[in-house]
This record gives C-alpha cells, sequence and structure tokens, in this order.
C-alpha cells in the first residue's frame, strides 16, 4: 500500500510539472528560440528553458521590471528576439479611471474588447500607445492552443510573427487573477509574458475557453464582440510539428490589418521626451 501510494504521488508530480512546462510554452516570448519548420514559412517558437514555472520561477523579477512607481521600462533585446522600437509611453499622466474599447480588425471579422482601464492602467495605456503607433497593423496572431492541448487561447500583438517580438520596453504586472476557477475564463484578454515578473509587453492573448493558467498574467480586459470569430478559428485547428497536441499557428492565418483604442476620459498616451519614434 506504501509504496502505490508512493507511484501515485510521483504520477502526480510528473503531471504537474509537465502542465507547468506546456504552460510557459503557451503564453511568452523568451530570449531562447527553436525553430520548427512545417509552417507557412518558418515560426519560431518561445522555449522555456530551465523554468520550469514553479512558484519560485514565476516570483522572480524580470531584469527589465519596472521600477517601483513606474509602469513602463527599457528594455534591450536578448539572442533570438525581435524588437521593434516605436518609443515608449510616458510614467506619468497615464490615465487610471474607466473603460476604453479595443477594436481589433482581422480577415477574420471584428473582435472588440473592453479595457479595464481603473484596474490596469499601465497596460491599457501601453496597448492605446502601441495602437496609436500602428504597431500591430498588418500583423498575424502566431499561436492557437486548443482543447487537445489542455489551454484554450490565440496569442497575438508580436510584429515579427514569431513569437519573440515585442515594443522595446516592458511593462509591470497588474490585475492578476486572484482566487477563481478556471483562473482565466472565456473572453478574457491578458498580457502573454515570459515567464518572469514585469516581462509583459505587447503579445496578448484572447482566451476563448475557460483556462486554468498560473496567475501571472495581467488582465486587461474580456471580449465584447466577436468570441465567436475567435471560437470559429480554433474550430478549423492548427497547423506545424506540435499540431497532434492543439498546439501551433492557427491553420486558417488570422491577419490583423488594424488595431486602435478608443480615448480614455482623459488625456491620451503621450511618449516620454527621452524615447524615440522609429517606425
Amino acid at each position: 500500500m506504501a509504496r502505490a501510494k508512493l507511484e501515485r504521488q510521483m504520477a502526480r508530480r510528473a503531471a504537474a510539472a509537465r502542465k507547468r512546462r506546456q504552460v510557459l510554452a503557451i503564453v511568452g516570448i523568451a530570449a531562447a528560440v527553436i525553430v520548427v519548420g512545417g509552417l507557412t514559412g518558418v515560426v519560431v517558437w518561445a522555449k522555456s528553458g530551465k523554468d520550469n514555472g514553479s512558484a519560485k520561477a514565476k516570483a522572480k523579477p524580470s531584469a527589465t521590471a519596472a521600477a517601483a512607481g513606474s509602469c513602463y521600462t527599457k528594455a534591450t533585446a536578448k539572442s533570438g528576439q525581435k524588437l521593434k522600437d516605436v518609443g515608449m509611453p510616458s510614467n506619468s499622466d497615464v490615465p487610471k479611471t474607466g473603460t476604453q474599447t479595443m477594436t481589433i480588425k482581422t480577415n477574420r471579422g471584428e473582435i472588440d474588447v473592453k479595457l479595464d482601464t481603473a484596474k490596469a492602467p499601465c497596460n491599457v495605456n501601453s496597448f492605446a500607445y502601441l495602437a496609436s503607433k500602428k504597431f500591430f497593423d498588418n500583423t498575424t496572431c502566431h499561436r492557437l492552443t486548443t482543447k487537445a492541448s489542455g489551454l484554450e487561447v490565440l496569442q497575438c500583438g508580436d510584429p515579427s510573427g514569431t513569437g519573440s517580438g515585442g515594443p522595446t520596453y516592458t511593462v509591470k504586472d497588474e490585475n492578476l487573477p486572484t482566487g477563481k476557477k478556471p483562473t482565466y475564463p472565456a473572453g478574457t484578454v491578458a498580457v502573454a509574458n515570459t515567464g518572469q515578473a514585469g516581462s509583459g509587453s505587447s503579445q496578448f492573448f484572447i482566451v476563448y475557453g475557460d483556462s486554468d493558467l498560473p496567475a501571472s498574467y495581467s488582465v486587461i480586459g474580456t471580449v465584447s464582440k466577436g468570441l465567436d470569430k475567435v471560437q470559429a478559428i480554433a474550430n478549423k485547428g492548427v497547423t506545424g510539428a506540435n499540431a497532434s497536441k492543439g498546439d501551433g499557428a492557427p491553420k486558417e492565418k488570422v491577419k490583423i490589418s488594424s488595431l486602435r483604442v478608443s480615448a480614455p476620459a482623459t488625456s491620451s498616451p503621450t511618449p516620454s521626451t527621452s524615447a524615440s519614434n522609429k517606425s
């Protein structure tokens, strides 16, 4: 009986470890990347490396995590990352009340997101700033996971379309889920990261089916229109080396023609005086 109990415990621990590794690979960009063929062109996927998603690893701040009181911190591209420099939002005069609307126009239909400016002011302001720079225009949603993977999310927001891109700054974590199951219900829109605190930026994921993830991803809002469009994309499945596991690029290509964020009740986002504005 003791041996049987030990074997059950070991099996549970192994299953939990596999799920943690999977989660890190699902929603995040990383310095180390591996190239996987078999997709439309060549897609670069995030690699979790030695971070197995443990509580200790999750709690460790990234080297570029925002300083106390600051929303944004300048980031330097690491090996394999493809960062696009459009400057950085100002750390002052960030709107902190009300809501805004993010309108995502794609070749598969329009998706509207109600952004919670009051609960995630830094991240919402970042998306408004990047949208004003047309950062998301003519980009693709590079990753989709289906029920076979245990998670149901569509990930977008990388101009390079590789999963390793973003702007040249990071945003502090905000509005992390607390004590709810599932942690990320259908309709949730949250910011992807590398698995380290304060490492989110432009990549975001739309949850189209209730999904349990570590409470480590900043929730910026909920889909108010077009969730059925995302679910229809998911029903077409994925393609690539890990397609049998429900993890890959959407089989039905998703291209964002434009992404815009409505103006807040206060002033619109402004760049910092020291930020460059290269496109």
